[in-house]
């Protein structure tokens, strides 16, 4: 099933961002829908702290499921 990325989707980076700190890869949960395919990402580590934030496009990320979506 493929939707529009939303608030607290978990989402995963398909681009490396050296200039951020981020690879691809790592996991972040949207925070801000900014406009239409436009989101603020928070990553942040095992312990709940945030480590980077930043606005990133739709086909930067990639949202991850955690269970089976009905089609």
């Amino acid at each position: 099933m493929n939707r529009d990325i939303q608030l607290l989707d978990i989402v995963a980076l398909t681009v490396d961002l050296p200039e951020k700190g981020l690879v691809r890869g790592q996991v972040g949960t949207v925070v801000e829908v900014l406009s239409p395919g436009a989101y603020e990402v928070e990553f942040s580590d095992d312990e709940g702290r945030t480590y980077a934030q930043a606005a990133l496009q739709g086909d930067q990320l990639m949202v991850l499921h955690y269970r089976a979506e009905l089609v």
